[in-house]
């Protein structure tokens, strides 16, 4: 097992250090400019990918913004149970974050989703959606890129088809963003 291990880790060394930077730098100056112009943010994503958008409105919410002087608007779309089972139930779950972008997105605002595969129905309904309706929209990706590579404005790909290590991936990027933010309050 200990072999398994070293090579785990060794592999997930390679993916961190193809990480861009400036890609990042992009999506973390898109991010404040929302911030700055009061706008909503809306995470999502299914599995493990919901958790870490979780964790990313989090610390978004919490953490950035008790440093900044500016709230932070930002709701992780997958967070309610109760309601992405109606939707699912009443209509389908394709169009769990759909659904919500219709009755609480507004043009300007921002989509954000974590997809390993980056195809799946309900992410890609969402970001139709969100094109359609001027909302700009960022995709952090896997390997397979998929459906919201081509669809999002912004796409950061890590290139791996290794769930765990996209996903690792994706958690570091947005642990970035956020510590960018709470880390350096003044660069407002």
């Amino acid at each position: 097992m200990k072999d398994y291990f070293v090579n785990y880790l060794d592999h997930f060394k390679q993916v961190v250090n193809s990480i861009s930077v400036e890609h990042v730098c992009e999506i973390q100056q898109l991010i404040k400019k929302a911030i700055e112009e009061e706008r909503q943010i809306f995470v999502f994503g299914n599995g493990g990918s919901a958790m870490s958008t979780s964790h990313f409105a989090t610390d978004m919410l919490k953490g950035a913004g008790d440093a900044l002087k500016k709230r932070v608007k930002i709701v992780a779309l997958n967070d309610n149970a109760g309601l992405l089972t109606a939707l699912g139930n009443d209509y389908s779950f394709d169009d769990v974050f759909c659904h919500q972008l219709k009755t609480l997105a507004n043009p300007g605002d921002i989509v954000l989703t974590l997809s390993v595969s980056g195809s799946s129905p309900n992410l890609v309904k969402a970001f139709e959606w969100a094109k359609t309706n001027k909302l700009k929209s960022i995709a952090l990706v896997g390997g397979k890129k998929g459906l919201l590579s081509e669809i999002a404005d912004n796409t950061l790909v890590i290139d791996s088809l290794h769930y765990g290590h996209v996903e690792d991936a994706h958690m570091i990027m947005c642990h970035m963003i956020a510590f960018s933010f709470i880390e350096n309050p003044n660069q407002f």
